[in-house]
C-alpha cells in the first residue's frame, strides 16, 4: 500500500511515505495501552483542556490545516476551512459535554432490595480508527474526540492519498497537551490492521468506509471478539413533494449533489420528485447544475471541485456507461470540465429502471440520479429500494407534512427542507448497507464504553 500525496488538480506527486513496519506497529500498541492507563484516570476537566486546545489550534492555524486538504484531495478552500472549523466544532462540543454525557446513571429499582443500582460508563482501552480521504480531518475528528474524552486511546489508519492530514492530526493532538501515545498515526499495511484487531490490548475498531472494507474489517472485528462500529455507503434520496418551494428546492439539490465534488456519503444522490412537478425540477436543475465551474480548488471562483484522484475520476466514467448499457439515459451537463485534474463532467442519469443495478449503487462524484415519482407514497416507496439508508431529505411548504414523509424513509437521518447535514451536535449513521452504529453526541460517546452496573444492596434487607 502506498501512502503518498497527489495533487487531485495537477497530478504531481508531492511527497510519498514508507508503510509503518511490524515493530512500529507493535510499540505504538504498546506506547497506546501505556497511555490507557494513565488517560483512563485522569479528570473529566483534564481531558476537556486537551480538546479544547485541539479547537483552539485548528482555528488559529485555519489557513495551513485548510490548505493541506485543498493539497492533498482538492477539496475547494472554502470548504477546506469549512472542514477544520467543523472539526474545531467537534472537539469543543465535547470538552463542554463529556462528562455530562458520560455521568452516572441512577436506576429506578422496582424493590428496595436490589438496592441502589448505578450505571458508570468506563472507557474499554485503544481503539482503531479506519478512516477515508474524502473529509480527512472531521472523519477523524469525529471518532477520536469522543472517545478520547471517554478515556479511550486511538490508533489511525488513514486512507493512503491523505498521509499529511493524518500526520498533521497526531501533531495537533501532541500541540494540544495529549500524552504520548495516545493517538497515534500509522500507516499500516492491510494485513497489519488484522494484527492490530488481533492484539488483546486492542478493544474495537471504527470504520468509515466503503461496504467491501466494512464488510472485511468487520468480519476480522467479530472473529476477534471486538467491538465495530461501521459508517459505510449512502445513495441519499431527495424527495421533492408538488407544493415545494423549487426555486430554494433546486438551489439545494445542486449544493447537496456538487459539495465536495460529489464525494460524501450523505450527498443528494437520487432526487425523487412526484410528476406534477418533475419537469419543471428538471428543467431548473440542469440550469443549476451547468452553472457549476470547475477548475483549480484554490481559485474561489472555483464551485466544482476535481475528485479526489484519476483512478476515481476513471471508475465513475466506467460505472455511468455501465449504468447506460443497462438502458439508462446519460445527461452530460454545463460546459466542458478542464482536461487538467481528475474531473468528471457532471452528468444526470435517467430511466434508471428498477432491473438496472446502477439504481442501487452510490455514485460517488457528480452524478445524479433523476426519478419521476406518481405522487407522495410512491416518491416514498423508490426512496426506499434501496440497499443504504443512511440520510435523506423531504422538501416541502408543509413542514408538518414534511415530517411525517421523513419517518416513514428508512435511513438513520432525514432532514426537512435541506440536504442531509453534519454537525458537531447532531448524531450520525445508517441502517442496512450503510452501516451500524453511532458517531458524535452521546450516542457516539458511549459507543466504546463499558456500561457497568454497581448495585450496592443492603445484604440483610436481601434475606
Amino acid at each position: 500500500m502506498t501512502y503518498a500525496t497527489i495533487n487531485p488538480y495537477s497530478g504531481e506527486v508531492l511527497e510519498t511515505f514508507p508503510d509503518a513496519t511490524d515493530a512500529e506497529v507493535g510499540q505504538a500498541i504498546a506506547n497506546a495501552h501505556a497511555a490507557f492507563l494513565f488517560w483512563k484516570e485522569t479528570s473529566f476537566a483534564e481531558r476537556a483542556k486537551v480538546m479544547q486546545g485541539a479547537a483552539d489550534i485548528l482555528r488559529k492555524e485555519i489557513e495551513p490545516y485548510a490548505k493541506l486538504l485543498t493539497l492533498e484531495m482538492g477539496k475547494l478552500y472554502a470548504e477546506a476551512r469549512a472542514e477544520v472549523e467543523l472539526s474545531a466544532n467537534i472537539f469543543e462540543y465535547y470538552a463542554q459535554n463529556a462528562e455530562t454525557l458520560l455521568a452516572p446513571q441512577k436506576l429506578a429499582v422496582a424493590d428496595p432490595a436490589e438496592g441502589e443500582a448505578v450505571i458508570v460508563h468506563d472507557p474499554l482501552g485503544v481503539l482503531l480508527a479506519i478512516e477515508p480521504w474524502n473529509f480527512p480531518y472531521y472523519q477523524i475528528a469525529r471518532i477520536i474526540a469522543p472517545q478520547l474524552s471517554a478515556g479511550n486511546t486511538m490508533l489511525l489508519k488513514h486512507a493512503s492519498n491523505v498521509p499529511q492530514s493524518a500526520a498533521a492530526f497526531e501533531t495537533l493532538m501532541r500541540d494540544a497537551g495529549l500524552p504520548d501515545g495516545a493517538f497515534k498515526n500509522l500507516y499500516a499495511t492491510r494485513s497489519q490492521i488484522e494484527t492490530i484487531l488481533n492484539d488483546p490490548r486492542v478493544q474495537g475498531v471504527a470504520l468509515t468506509g466503503s461496504e467491501a472494507a466494512g464488510a472485511i474489517i468487520a468480519a476480522q472485528a467479530g472473529k476477534a471478539l471486538k467491538k465495530s462500529t461501521m459508517e459505510l455507503g449512502g445513495a441519499d434520496a431527495f424527495v421533492v413533494l408538488a407544493d415545494a418551494d423549487l426555486e430554494k428546492t433546486t438551489k439545494w439539490a445542486v449544493f447537496g449533489r456538487h459539495w465536495n465534488g460529489g464525494q460524501v456519503c450523505v450527498s443528494s444522490k437520487r432526487m425523487i420528485i412526484v410528476d406534477e412537478v418533475y419537469d419543471a425540477f428538471f428543467e431548473r436543475y440542469k440550469v443549476g447544475v451547468a452553472g457549476l465551474r470547475a477548475g483549480d480548488p484554490f481559485d474561489p471562483e472555483t464551485t466544482l471541485a476535481p475528485l479526489s484522484s484519476q483512478g476515481a475520476a476513471d471508475e465513475i466514467k466506467d460505472r455511468i456507461r455501465q449504468a447506460v448499457c443497462h438502458g439508462a439515459t446519460a445527461i452530460e451537463v454545463g460546459p466542458d470540465v478542464p482536461n487538467q485534474g481528475a474531473f468528471v463532467q457532471p452528468t444526470i442519469l435517467t430511466d434508471v429502471a428498477e432491473d438496472n443495478p446502477a439504481r442501487y449503487w452510490e455514485f460517488f462524484g457528480p452524478v445524479s440520479m433523476l426519478f419521476r415519482a406518481k405522487d407522495e407514497d410512491d416518491a416514498i416507496r423508490i426512496a426506499n429500494d434501496s440497499p443504504f439508508g443512511l440520510g435523506g431529505s423531504v422538501f416541502t411548504s408543509d413542514t408538518r407534512r414534511g415530517a411525517q414523509v421523513a419517518r416513514k424513509i428508512s435511513t438513520g437521518m432525514v432532514f426537512v427542507n435541506h440536504p442531509t447535514m453534519v454537525k458537531a451536535d447532531l448524531p450520525f449513521g445508517g441502517v442496512r448497507r450503510s452501516g451500524y452504529g453511532r458517531e458524535l453526541l452521546g450516542l457516539g460517546i458511549k459507543e466504546f464504553v463499558n456500561h457497568k452496573l454497581i448495585d450496592v444492596v443492603d445484604i440483610d434487607a436481601a434475606f
